[in-house]
């Protein structure tokens, strides 16, 4: 079972003016994987406190993921990507490639997007948008990949190209 950690980034839901509706949507949609959530929080878009709290729930708690949502945007509070870029190791860019590009054929709004998914040790961070709708199109892009990055992430050797049935022929 995969580990996962939830941090919504909202100036409204933490001064409790808004329901995080797309924190729900993330553990509905992580359940697939499968996966427990292990951490949830709402905290304000101040970069100090998303770091910190990315590095809590990927050194002390030692998540396998955690899903931010909220704060991707190019608005003036918008400062999640930032505060992941220095958190994280090492950015995989495909991944938020991915999720913008699914998001494009819905709305040319999500070339705005400046979302990332990066490696903090042995930790995939992925930063989704605010809103329930932006989270089930990003997350449903990666949704499928998710199980394998964390496997590789925990040392997996197996061959990323080999099939089920070639592995059992190994």
């Amino acid at each position: 079972m995969i580990s996962v950690g939830i941090l919504t980034l909202s100036d409204k839901g933490a001064r409790g003016e808004r329901e995080d509706l797309s924190g729900v949507e993330i553990k509905r949609l992580v359940a697939e994987i499968p996966a427990e959530v292990k951490a949830y929080e709402v905290i304000p878009d101040e970069k100090y406190l998303i770091k910190d709290k990315l590095i809590e729930y990927a050194d002390d708690l030692g998540l396998d993921v955690i899903i931010t949502t909220g704060g991707t945007g190019v608005s003036p509070r918008d400062v999640t990507p930032d505060a992941t870029l220095e958190v994280i190791d090492k950015e995989i860019p495909g991944m938020a490639e991915v999720m913008r590009y699914e998001s494009l054929k819905k709305t040319p709004r999500a070339m705005i997007s400046r979302a990332v998914v990066g490696l903090r040790g042995r930790t995939l961070i992925i930063n989704l948008p605010g809103s329930p709708k932006g989270v089930r199109e990003n997350l449903s892009a990666i949704l499928p990949a998710i199980s394998h990055a964390v496997e590789k992430i925990k040392g997996d050797p197996s061959e990323c190209a080999v099939t089920e049935n070639e592995k059992c022929k190994l």
